[in-house]
Parts: structure tokens; C-alpha cells; sequence
């Protein structure tokens, strides 16, 4: 079943904007609300504030706090995201990814021969952007939230204060991330302050609590400007850091009008650039429609991996591309999602061998320790949150005096073209470093909609398989009928280009498929990726899951 949009002229690097149509009907009550997060705490604070009446954008502003708390490896205050919302029948995005400082230049990690510096913009005080969550959260709830500001982030610092149990997983996270760090002989200063974290065991983080403290009684000013900004201007210069107290006072959170498109009787409701995943999602599940056979084909087949993967390899060569900071670059979100364009895009898959790596050009002429959460009130609205200080643990750099740990996000920017970051993606001038510019993201925070109602709500970590494990998730849900817990423990599986002809997947998947697709050519990179929290509204009763690999938990109440 095809997907339609206005006809435009496919021209090389040609601008549209993407019309979308806004709806004014307001969302069905529903008998029930629900969360899907990343670990108990932030479940169990989300339901607290929805008890007491706040409405999903203030449970979604609880939950981000009490992260940077509870789940330090992704959840923070020092890295950024993408919140996306659907309330009173409208949809909102608010963009709070990080941004390059001011005296960032394009060539900062490479060495006089040009060659890129390994680990400079991974490990250390120089792979920091500058933070966006906390603007962010101010923004949602400026244009959002109903509960008062302090009833929002007072949870967050109880925990940080008092204190919580440490999870098992937590505590071998860190154990195995200071080892890293110990064998690869990187200097910072992670060990210093979570030495402590023991399975089973209180972990309090006194300099957070009183940063927490800040931001609760003077919003966003309490971390932009005053005494947190003047730690962290000190702190960057001390230890040569470039991100000073007027980059921190500049930086603004963005209200972006969302991706809304048709797909198969739903509206696909997802992240516009910079992130790179809405455009890439709907790529992957229109040219899906195109190219499956008239019977379809069975989950998980040899077969089914096999197009997805071709798919991949073109989704990802228009990444490379096209995608980028639209505030710096003109993104051609409509020429990209045209079902004209990726007719021509996807005539030439075959669904019996693999294409040509190397002959895979664009069509015009983000561990993985982000996270995400998805939320449903009773009100029928939703949120959809995915956040991230890049690899689990960010730059392994905490600021000293007020506790969090600085994003690594720099290296999500193009270093130089056509060398591969972290994830393998391949960048070029469109994802340069620029001073005060968005690097482009994978998070893909995205709800599916039908007759305005909100029927799923989706998103995951893990870099560039986020968009993988989105668009699987919403074919699990949409093709296959799954339910919610189905959903998010299905194997999954992601190609991007390159590396050559390498499928990462998760264990799950058939001997003989992994060896029919080793015979076609295939290399199998058995792996997990991913952290699904979904929830699916089937017939006005929700159905969340989180999944069981992770430290979830999902509520309906």
C-alpha cells in the first residue's frame, strides 16, 4: 500500500519545504495512561506525576531528571535530545541536541597531516558539546506542562540526595567502563566519582543534588547562567575545554514543526532534522511497500533481512549526503520522502543478491547509551523522548563542583569527510563542525497516529541502529500484529552501508537464515543494539513494554 505525496521535481540538492497538514481535532480520552522506560525509577516517578495530574509532558520532564540521576550512562543533564509530542490533537518537537562552541572550527580533531586525531573527540573535556537537556525540559514545559516547575524536578533530587538502591546492571556498567578506561589508558575523571556504585548498595551524588537544586528553584537559568555556568566556564578552562559561560548563556532550545506523513492508513508522526532518523524511517518503510511481494513476506525471513538491508544501504547513503543542522544546511526533507524519488530509488534492489557496495550513491545528485521513553495520559496525549550524551558514559568527563558527566556528542559531527565516526556513519560537508551548530543525530522519537488518535508510541538508543530499531518496531507492530512485548524483544537486525555488506543482529534470528544470508554474501556481526520502551494503543486499551534485556519497566494504570 503506497504512501502519497505532492508531486515535486526531483533536481540535485533542490530545497522543499514539507507541507504538512495540522490537525485541530482534539485527541480521544482514554481509560487509561501509561509509561515505558528505561528503569524503574524514572517509571515509577513518571506514574507519581500523572497520579497527581500532570499530563504526559510533565511526566516526561520528571523522567529526564531522575535519569541524569539513576541511569548515568545515558540519562543527564549534560548531553541534549529530541522530545517529540503529540497534545490536544497537535504535534510539537523540541529540539535540545546539543550544539558545537563557539570557537569549534571544522578541522579541530584532525593532526597536522590532516589525519584525524583517534579519541579526541570521544574521550576527554574536547569531545563536549554544549548541553541542551536542561533548556529543553524548559521549553517543553513553557509550552506544555501544567504541574509547577519544582514539582517537576524535585523528584530527581531526592534521589541524587538520598540516594538509590544500585541496580545490578548498573553497577557492572561502571565496573566495565572504568576498566576501559583503566586499558585504554585514558585520563579523566569518571573513577573519581562513581567508585562507589555497588550492586545493591545506596549511591548518593551530593554535587548533582545541589546542582538539581539549582535548576529547580531558577529553571533554566539555574544551569545556563549564575553559579552552575560559572563551574562549568572554570572547570572547561582548567582543563582546556572550549565551551566558556557566553556559549552556555546562548544556547536555545528549538519548537520544530514535526515530520507528518501518510504511511499504510496511519500518519507517521517523527524527528525532522537534525535528526536524520525521521527522513530515514520513512524512506526505509515506503520503499519496504514498494519492493515486498504481493503475499508479503514471513518476519525475520532470509528474504525480508535481505531487502531491509538493500533498503539500508540507500537510507544511507542519503544520510551521508543530505542531512545535516538545518539551521546551517538546507535539508531537501520532501525530495528525500517523495514516493516518485524512491521508486527510482529502489527499482534497481534485487531481492535475490546484494547490490554493489561501492557503486551505492547518494539518489539527489549515534555505546550506543542514548535512551528512551514513550508516555500516554489519559488525555490521549503522548511523548516520545529520546536522549543521549552519545557513548555510555559520554566523554567520561564529570564537572568537577557540580556532578554530571559531559556529553561526547563532538564526535557526531563529520571530523572529515568521508572517515567514519564511532557508529561507522560516514559524513561529509553537510554534518561539518561549525560554531553553535547542531551535529546530526540518529534519535528517532516517533508516534504513530491514526484519525489524530495516538496508536503507538516508539523509539530506542544505539546510534545509528536507532533508526533500525524504530522502523522494525513499527513493522512488528503494523505488518505483524505483535503486541507490545513482542514488539520490543523480536531480534532485530540493521545494515547501513558500511561497513561492506555486514548485517549487525541480535541472537534470535534462524541458523538457517543466518546462513542463507552468509551465503548470499553477507557478513554476520551478531550483536545486541537497542533499548525499545513502546507503547500501542490496540482498540483504546494501551499495551507497553520495555525491553527485557535492558532494565526497563513499562506501567498501564
Amino acid at each position: 500500500m503506497g504512501l502519497f505525496l505532492s508531486r515535486s521535481t526531483l533536481i540535485a540538492k533542490s530545497v522543499f519545504i514539507l507541507q504538512l497538514s495540522v490537525f485541530n481535532l482534539a485527541a480521544k480520552p482514554l481509560s487509561q495512561s501509561a509509561v515505558a522506560m528505561p528503569d524503574a525509577f524514572s517509571a515509577d516517578a513518571a506514574k507519581s506525576i500523572l497520579d497527581q495530574g500532570g499530563n504526559a509532558i510533565d511526566a516526561a520532564i520528571t523522567a529526564q531528571f531522575v535519569l541524569a540521576v539513576t541511569l548515568p550512562e545515558a540519562g543527564n543533564i549534560g548531553g541534549g535530545g529530541f522530545m517529540l509530542i503529540q497534545k490536544g490533537g497537535q504535534g510539537d518537537f523540541i529540539d535540545y541536541r546539543e550544539t558545537a562552541p563557539k570557537a569549534s572550527y571544522r578541522d579541530m580533531y584532525l593532526n597536522d597531516k590532516g589525519d584525524v586525531i583517534t579519541n579526541k573527540s570521544i574521550y576527554g573535556i574536547s569531545a563536549s558539546g554544549v548541553p541542551g537537556s536542561v533548556a529543553g525540559m524548559w521549553l517543553a514545559h513553557k509550552r506544555h506542562g501544567t504541574l509547577p516547575w519544582k514539582t517537576l524536578v524535585q523528584p530527581a533530587v531526592a534521589l541524587a540526595e538520598q540516594g538509590f538502591v544500585v541496580p545490578p546492571k548498573l553497577a557492572k556498567g561502571v565496573s566495565h567502563y572504568i576498566a576501559h578506561l583503566k586499558e585504554q589508558k585514558i585520563n579523566v575523571n569518571f573513577e573519581k566519582y562513581f567508585i562507589d556504585v555497588k550492586a545493591n548498595k545506596v549511591f548518593k551524588q551530593p554535587e548533582l543534588a545541589t546542582t538539581l537544586k539549582r535548576i529547580r528553584d531558577n529553571g533554566q537559568d539555574g544551569f545556563y547562567k549564575g553559579e552552575t555556568a560559572n563551574i562549568i566556564a572554570k572547570f572547561m578552562h582548567q582543563h582546556g575545554g572550549i565551551i566558556d559561560q557566553d556559549d552556555l548563556k546562548n544556547y536555545t532550545a528549538k519548537s520544530r514543526v514535526p515530520i507528518k506523513v501518510k504511511w499504510n492508513g496511519y500518519e507517521v508522526l517523527t524527528s525532522p532534522p537534525p535528526s536524520s532518523g525521521g527522513i530515514a524511517i520513512l524512506q526505509w518503510l515506503k520503499m519496504y511497500e514498494l519492493k515486498k511481494p504481493n503475499n508479503g513476506l514471513a518476519h525475520n525471513s532470509t528474504q525480508y533481512v535481505h531487502l531491509l538491508a538493500e533498503i539500508g544501504k540507500r537510507v544511507f547513503a542519503d544520510r551521508a549526503e543530505y542531512l545535516g543542522d538545518p539551521d546551517f544546511f538546507n535539508v531537501p526533507v520532501t525530495a528525500l520522502t517523495d514516493i516518485n524519488y524512491l521508486k527510482n530509488r529502489s527499482n534497481d534492489i534485487s531481492l535475490t543478491a546484494i547490490s554493489n557496495t561501492e557503486s551505492i550513491k547518494p539518489g539527489l545528485k549515534e555505546s550506543e547509551q542514548t535512551t528512551h521513553f514513550s508516555i500516554v495520559d489519559k488525555m490521549g496525549n503522548a511523548v516520545a523522548n529520546t536522549t543521549t550524551i552519545n557513548l555510555g558514559f559520554g566523554s567520561g568527563v564529570v564537572v568537577e563542583g557540580a556532578g554530571f558527566i559531559l556529553n561526547n556528542e563532538m564526535d557526531d559531527f563529520s571530523a572529515k569527510p568521508g572517515v567514519m565516526n564511532v557508529f561507522g556513519a560516514i559524513g561529509g560537508k553537510a554534518n561539518e563542525i561549525q560554531p553553535h551548530k547542531r551535529m546530526l543525530s540518529s534519535m528517532t522519537p516517533t508516534i504513530l497516529l491514526k484519525n489524530n488518535t495516538v496508536k503507538m508510541v516508539t523509539g530506542s538508543p544505539g546510534g545509528t541502529t536507532i533508526i533500525s530499531s524504530v522502523y522494525e518496531s513499527i513493522l512488528n507492530a503494523v505488518e505483524f500484529d505483535m503486541n507490545a512485548a513482542d514488539v520490543v524483544n523480536s531480534a532485530r537486525f540493521h545494515h547501513q552501508l558500511w561497513p561492506k555488506n555486514v548485517i549487525r543482529m541480535h541472537a534470535g534470528l534462524s541458523a538457517k537464515v543466518k546462513a542463507e544470508l552468509v551465503k548470499m554474501g553477507y557478513v554476520i556481526d551478531e550483536r545486541h543494539f537497542g533499548d525499545l520502551n513502546v507503547i500501542i494503543n490496540k482498540n483504546g486499551k494501551l499495551d507497553a513494554a520495555s525491553e527485557a534485556l535492558g532494565r526497563g519497566k513499562s506501567i498501564v494504570f
